[in-house]
């Protein structure tokens, strides 16, 4: 879904507590997604793999952006992106539980 809000991410004042790759489970598929963890909300986005890589075959002088993880800038450089998945999830309204392992 289109939406217009850019300037989710631009608050300068927003600190980014940790972000991580993850695999949630949506009642019979599995969906590999990357989470980002702000003071504030929770960004879940989907991990896809773009088919094409940019710049022939040498990918190595794609800009990152260095403050990403190793793991995030290496995926970036190989064609990948994350989408936003659904609304950030604001963390005063965030219940977690344990769940035990499949």
């Amino acid at each position: 879904r289109e939406n217009r809000s850019e300037n989710i991410l631009s608050s300068a004042n927003r600190l980014l507590l940790h972000e991580g790759r993850l695999m949630l489970v949506e009642s019979t598929r599995f969906l590999d997604v990357y989470l980002f963890l702000f003071e504030d909300f929770l960004l879940i986005t989907k991990i896809k793999r773009n088919k094409k890589k940019y710049g022939g075959s040498d990918t190595s002088f794609i800009p990152v952006c260095p403050s990403l993880t190793p793991e995030l800038q290496s995926f970036v450089r190989e064609g990948g992106f994350c989408t936003v998945l659904d609304q950030p999830i604001p963390l005063d309204r965030l219940i977690l539980k344990n769940v035990e392992p499949i």
